[in-house]
């Protein structure tokens, strides 16, 4: 879906591991590499890159319950990038969400996970951020309807869901484990994705981590819960699925493929042991699990035979999957999570896996849009959520109908 961006090479990977404190004086290559490897580790160009354009120099929509937010120009264009900002211009922006007019950014840009990024990091990414070419790509920044556009209602959206603040370890922790809260609570901004958003669109910090559905696709429950989080998961098995894109129990697909190819495929080993350890150890969360469909039900009985014709060859009849080409449904916690719209779109669409170093072939699922209806495609999608001790509510056909929808209505 996007274009491979893994700058990261083997030598960069000790400078991640430098200590790098406020005030210190590093020469400027080591601070501007320490800024490019924590670009990667915030996903930065994957939102300011459009499709077939030039990295970094923004353009790309980002679809929010409110319209499509479009990314600025992060190259030092005078004009039309951050050009004429300074360092303590870029860590307003990161930190509090204002811009150098003293206008409010819209949390797309998330900087309610930002603000924990420390200041040192803050000035490491923006003198790398110098370092890029220059290009002028003036961008619409002016795309909400009203009265969203209007960006001082965000005094009042800051003041209910947003405190700036910086991040603070956990003295009964591991420095690994604080380490992987840097980075999942801040740079990385898991949340953003993976937690549950209220009416304002604002991220319900009591629902932490336990999925949302964002741009037509299920971002998952990433706690360490036993059915629909990573509980059946180890920490080398989260590692590895961060690294490459898929291991034995799954494949990134979708925006995670993006996540996977932009920015974790990058990170170092270290860093990407201490978020998987982090996700370990913060605690299981979620709803609790449904009754399974019985086998005789009617969409049950539907599904097995949609699933016999056009799944079992790749997927298997009992949902085990090929290891490292087609990953297993049985057991799988997307298959089950409360919200089936990622299911219900590889169906419709197919998936891409990601391409990475460490596994370049990315296997493809194909779409079943043009063969199968939407009552057909709602059941093969109750059965695989209930079949192999899987248990998930049922899916209706006007879940699949509306679904079809709208991802023939956008690109995405």
């Amino acid at each position: 879906m996007r274009r491979l961006f893994l700058v990261l090479a083997a030598a960069l990977l000790p400078i991640a591991a430098l200590p790098f404190t406020a005030g210190a004086a590093p020469d400027d290559y080591t601070q501007v590499e320490r800024g490019r490897y924590l670009a990667i580790g915030g996903d930065c160009v994957a939102c300011h890159t459009i499709p077939g354009g030039t990295q970094w120099a923004g353009g790309r929509g980002i679809q929010t319950p409110f319209g499509d937010i479009v990314t600025p120009n992060l190259t030092p264009d005078e004009e039309t990038g951050i050009g004429h900002w300074s360092a303590d211009d870029f860590y307003r922006a990161m930190h509090t969400g204002v811009m150098p007019s003293g206008a409010h950014l819209y949390p797309a840009f998330p900087y309610t996970y930002y603000t924990k990024v420390t200041r040192a990091d803050s000035d490491a990414i923006y003198a790398f951020l110098r370092t890029l070419p220059a290009v002028h790509n003036a961008v619409d920044r002016d795309t909400l309807p009203f009265p969203f556009k209007v960006r001082a209602l965000m005094l009042g959206w800051n003041e209910m869901f947003f405190r700036a603040g910086t991040f603070e370890a956990d003295p009964q922790r591991s420095a690994e484990y604080n380490r992987g809260a840097y980075l999942v609570e801040g740079l990385g901004h898991c949340g953003a994705c993976h937690t549950p958003m209220n009416w304002a669109g604002a991220n319900d910090a009591a629902r932490y981590l336990q999925g949302n559905v964002l741009q037509a696709w299920t971002d998952p429950n990433i706690t360490d819960e036993q059915r629909i989080g990573l509980g059946s998961w180890s920490v080398d098995d989260i590692v590895e699925y961060l690294k490459t894109g898929r291991n034995a129990r799954a494949q990134a697909s979708g925006p995670m493929a993006e996540v996977v190819v932009y920015s974790t495929s990058g990170m170092s080993d270290a860093d990407l042991h201490a978020i998987a350890t982090y996700l370990k150890q913060r605690g299981a969360a979620g709803p609790a699990a449904p009754s399974p469909r019985p086998a005789d039900d009617a969409q049950m009985q539907s599904g097995a035979v949609v699933y016999t014709d056009n799944c079992s060859a790749c997927h298997k009849r009992d949902g085990t999957g090929v290891e490292a080409m087609f990953p297993p449904l049985r057991g799988d916690q997307v298959v089950q999570q409360t919200d089936p719209t990622t299911v219900l779109r590889i169906v419709l669409q197919g998936a891409q896996g990601a391409a990475t170093d460490a596994a370049p072939t990315a296997p493809a699922m194909p779409a079943f849009s043009w063969r199968l209806s939407d009552q057909q495609v709602a059941d093969v999608v109750t059965y695989i959520r209930n079949s192999w001790g899987n248990t998930a509510q049922a899916v209706p056909a006007s879940d699949a109908a509306r679904l079809r929808k709208r991802v023939a209505d956008t690109a995405e």
